[in-house]
């Protein structure tokens, strides 16, 4: 007999913290996408109901939030986490409270788990296509910056491989601290200026992203001179550091607001007239966005109380998300997403002057990244073609855009 009990559906993301500022963002998108769900009539009838658990940014906090929302609020699945470390503390108890986590965040790969399904891009849906833009500059000279965890260290390890393959040089890499001062900061950026590299690669998440771009401004930096590639800088983090600091810079993402998609554009407004103000969206929103509303799908077609049965669900599930239709990998429970390249504006928002003409799948456990000398993939690498997105001058900022765009054509 169906039940017209409420399901409930645990949500783990904080609203303050060093990360914050990309979690409030997460969060706004699945009470977003629940209200939705509902307001089409739930899932099958039920109404999804979220239990909602603020970390305030602690890792130890999501681990101890993720244990009370299985083992005392009864949830079956958890939509939350942003960083590695986060993801990696609820994973410690999900085999043993039988959870599943819907995870919506890039990350390094090289993790499997039957308790996760990964939403967010991986290395290869991401670091390839920023290293063949910074690529198009012959040689390019890299500084690798970033926080002192899992994520920016791989992320900048492959980086600096594809970079070195393909003829540039890495002349520096540093990473601070979560608690890192505005001196260390500044420390960090005139070695930076002392090294004269052409792009900085920068892997700073949240409130360090700010402090970094602070301390880059404060030293006379800017993109004409000393170019800043990203892909953790989304249309989030520009608002708390001030557009005016990050306009000419670049970053690699599976979404940019600025998209004119008819699903993009059907979603926020969607949002906007539901909330009676435009969403803080970003990569991150739009997957958080997604995942909610492909476990809301999943469970409309099983017993959403049975986790092997909701992941059965998920896995092969394609949803027409705001980046472009979205397929979950049936072998490795990761994406299939639409890598693009994004130029900061000075109103906050992107210009694409790249992007792929199709979903890239997941390769989560490659091992080696290597591009060849021109910048492009071997051959024998099934990478989709590169696209001109048709709305960007020539004159953008960043080595390659020219480059980029004329070979699109």
């Amino acid at each position: 007999m169906k039940s017209d009990e409420p399901i409930h559906i645990g949500v783990l993301f904080s609203k303050s913290g060093w990360t914050a500022v990309t979690e409030r963002s997460m969060l706004s998108a699945t009470e977003f996408a629940i209200d939705e769900i509902n307001q089409a009539g739930g899932i099958n009838g039920r109404e999804l109901l979220p239990v909602y658990r603020d970390p305030m940014g602690d890792p130890a906090s999501y681990r101890e939030l993720a244990l009370d929302l299985l083992r005392e609020s009864k949830v079956k699945v958890i939509l939350g986490c942003y960083t590695s470390q986060q993801r990696k503390s609820v994973l410690s108890i999900l085999d043993k409270e039988a959870g599943l986590l819907c995870y919506p965040a890039q990350y390094e790969g090289f993790e499997y788990s039957e308790n996760i399904v990964y939403f967010g891009a991986v290395p290869n849906q991401n670091s390839l296509l920023l290293a063949q833009y910074l690529l198009e500059e012959p040689a390019p000279r890299l500084f690798i910056v970033g926080s002192d965890y899992v994520w920016p260290r791989e992320s900048g390890r492959i980086m600096a491989d594809l970079i070195a393959s393909g003829g540039g040089e890495v002349v520096g890499q540093r990473y601070l601290g979560v608690d890192a001062t505005a001196r260390d900061f500044d420390e960090l950026v005139r070695d930076i200026r002392r090294c004269r590299p052409d792009v900085i690669f920068n892997n700073f998440v949240g409130h360090s992203n700010m402090q970094f771009y602070a301390a880059y401004g404060e030293n006379g930096l800017d993109a004409d001179g000393m170019l800043v590639a990203s892909l953790t800088t989304s249309e989030a983090d520009i608002r708390e550091i001030g557009a005016s600091a990050v306009a000419g810079h670049v970053t690699a993402a599976t979404y940019f607001a600025s998209q004119t998609n008819r699903s993009n554009r059907a979603c926020l407004d969607r949002f906007a007239a539901m909330r009676g103000e435009p969403p803080d969206a970003n990569m991150c929103w739009d997957a958080a966005y997604t995942q909610t509303h492909v476990v809301a799908q999943a469970m409309s077609q099983c017993d959403p109380d049975s986790i092997s049965s909701v992941r059965s669900e998920i896995l092969g599930r394609s949803f027409d998300a705001p980046q472009g239709m979205v397929m979950i990998d049936r072998l490795n429970a990761h994406s299939c997403v639409w890598p693009k390249i994004g130029i900061a504006r000075k109103d906050g928002q992107f210009d694409i002057v790249a992007e792929t003409d199709r979903a890239v799948p997941p390769d989560p456990y490659r091992t080696v990244y290597t591009l060849a000398e021109d910048g492009e993939m071997p051959a024998d690498d099934a990478t989709p073609r590169i696209l001109h997105s048709g709305r960007v001058q020539t004159h953008a900022h960043g080595p390659g855009a020219e480059l980029l765009l004329n070979r699109a054509r």
